[in-house]
């Protein structure tokens, strides 16, 4: 069974950018199609970003999309998450998850494996 464990969140003022990572133990994360989740105060959690496994084909939630990008990094086992562009309503508890099945769900209940989060906090 696969740990993730996610870094790399804080606080960054509008227009500057951070990098969040989910570390894997247990499982090798390239063997696994992953998804990056947000879950602002008092809002549903919602799909952000998705890697897909065979190909490293990438999506991305229309509120995202030209600002953030999803990456494997096979060497350290890892997937990032690079946010550039951060407006206060990227503002939430980041997750990253992992699915076994192949493509790219935005949904969350279709993974099956999450991490414990990571807050980002955007100042205006």
């Amino acid at each position: 069974q696969v740990q993730l464990v996610e870094s790399g969140g804080g606080l960054v003022q509008a227009g500057g950018s951070l990098r969040l990572s989910c570390a894997a133990s247990g499982g090798t994360l390239s063997r696994y199609t992953m998804g990056w989740f947000r879950q602002a105060p008092g809002k549903e959690r919602e799909f952000v970003a998705g890697i897909k496994r065979s190909d490293g084909r990438t999506y991305y939630a229309d509120s995202v999309k030209g600002r953030f990008s999803i990456s494997y990094d096979n060497a350290k086992n890892t997937v990032h998450l690079q946010m550039n562009s951060l407006k206060p309503e990227d503002t939430a508890v980041y997750y990253c998850a992992a699915r076994i099945g192949l493509e790219v769900r935005d949904t969350g209940g279709r993974y099956d494996y999450w991490g414990q989060g990571a807050t980002v906090t955007v100042s205006s």
